[in-house]
């Protein structure tokens, strides 16, 4: 009798070996349509480096064979793999989709099953379609530290494979239009190929992915927005709506970042997530030295030059009392504009001297009894103290914080960006809703 297959439920995952073949296998009994099997080939920004890293019938393999497609029949299509391709800094992770290429939805599909078979192990990631879903992330691959991880995913884009190519960093932009999907195919096979014709499923599919051009040119608030919009959809919280506020280090070492406009395209960056999340479209806003001051709401409407205007330390502003900050976002958020269906989302930008280890855990310890989530970011490598020891900080209800370190903002994609600000802000959310701290 052979080994039953290990139960991989939808969002849980599993290691894999960090070397070695899997195969990825989907199959189906029955289908309205025909279903075409893709892979994404992502970096660490979440997204493709290139077109020729997203794999599919008519680009059957990855330029180093990380990834080939070696079977795709009327009931099933398989994947190589190999976990070796998998390097931080290149590709970090495979993930797999299936598109319906016509009529009916994944609620139509009959006997849908994933397998992913490694090393003597079968490993089967089941999940129910539903009537509304034309294309699916099925499961991926990722690198995870030192080790390689299996995940299922499960999760739907209603729109087919236009805007799930685009939300992985496909470029589905271009004119004419109704060419777009099919020129990417075109571009990124012919690498492979002369003989290669684009797909059918990305032709099909090709209008679902363009947007209504407007009249007048998109502001930069405009545009930024639609790369948050990508990023959420992405992180699968694409109608997660949140207040949102952002605190911002005015100490004495801050102030050529004020006076070179580093902080005030920071705070155009964090002021696109507010446009697209916040529930009343309104940036709340911090600064802080020795002192703090809440400066004036932010709206998409007025963000030129708001910086200039709000910055309370001209010159230096001495040393930095994150603290008494913190304190008042907290005092702010649930005392003053308490809501325990609404979630804060808060980013806290610091460029190092974080030296109040005590004080800043026990307020942190005490915010995680409430739906405020902290997402520290360190401007340049620099003394982060307690902040680069957030997922070890006992005692708080929930992780309820993250930090990650840039060298220059400035140089940093914004796809990168926002990804990196929403890493763990998903985790997070499920957590809180499952221990009714944000009660829906």
């Amino acid at each position: 009798m052979g080994q039953q297959p290990e139960v991989l439920i939808q969002g849980a995952n599993t290691t894999l070996g960090a070397s070695g073949k899997a195969k990825v296998i989907l199959e189906w009994a029955a289908s309205p349509s025909p279903i075409d099997a893709s892979c994404f080939m992502l970096g660490p920004s979440g997204t493709v480096s290139s077109d020729a890293h997203f794999i599919f019938y008519n680009q059957p393999r990855s330029p180093l064979g990380e990834v080939e497609l070696t079977a795709s029949g009327e009931r099933a299509s398989v994947f190589e793999v190999d976990l070796a391709g998998l390097k931080a800094g290149h590709v970090e992770k495979f993930v797999f989709a299936a598109v319906l290429d016509g009529s009916g939805t994944f609620g139509d599909v009959q006997g849908f099953s994933v397998k992913v078979e490694y090393a003597g192990r079968t490993i089967s990631c089941p999940f129910a379609g539903t009537d509304k879903e034309a294309a699916l992330v099925l499961a991926e691959i990722y690198l995870y530290k030192e080790s390689v991880k299996l995940r299922a995913v499960g999760k739907g884009f209603d729109g087919g494979l236009g805007p799930l190519a685009k939300s992985f960093g496909v470029d589905v932009e271009g004119d004419p239009a109704e060419n777009e999907l099919t020129d990417v195919a075109s571009a990124a096979a012919s690498s492979f190929s002369p003989d290669i014709v684009p797909s059918a499923a990305l032709t099909s599919s090709a209008s679902s992915a363009v947007e209504e051009q407007p009249d007048q040119p998109l502001g930069r608030i405009d545009l930024l927005k639609k790369k948050v919009a990508i990023s959420l959809e992405k992180k699968q919280i694409a109608r997660q709506k949140a207040k949102v506020a952002v605190v911002f280090d005015a100490s004495g070492s801050m102030n050529k970042l004020y006076k070179n406009g580093t902080v005030q395209r920071a705070f155009e960056r964090i002021l696109a997530i507010a446009a697209n999340m916040d529930d009343d479209g309104t940036l709340d806003v911090w600064m802080f030295a020795l002192e703090f001051v809440r400066a004036a709401p932010a709206h998409a409407s007025d963000y030129e030059g708001y910086v200039n205007r709000v910055y309370p330390f001209k010159g230096a502003g001495g040393r930095n009392n994150e603290p008494a900050v913190m304190q008042d976002v907290i005092q702010k958020f649930t005392v003053e504009d308490s809501d325990p269906s609404i979630p804060v989302y808060v980013v806290f930008f610091s460029d190092g001297g974080v030296a109040e280890t005590k004080k800043i855990s026990r307020l942190l310890i005490e915010s995680s009894l409430h739906p405020i989530f902290w997402q520290f970011v360190g401007l340049g490598e620099s003394n982060y103290g307690v902040l680069r020891k957030l997922d070890d900080l006992p005692g708080r209800m929930v992780d309820n914080a993250g930090f990650f370190a840039l060298d220059d903002i400035d140089t940093v994609g914004d796809e990168e960006l926002y990804d990196r600000l929403f890493e763990e802000f998903p985790d997070w959310l499920r957590e809180v809703k499952a221990k009714n701290i944000l009660r829906e």
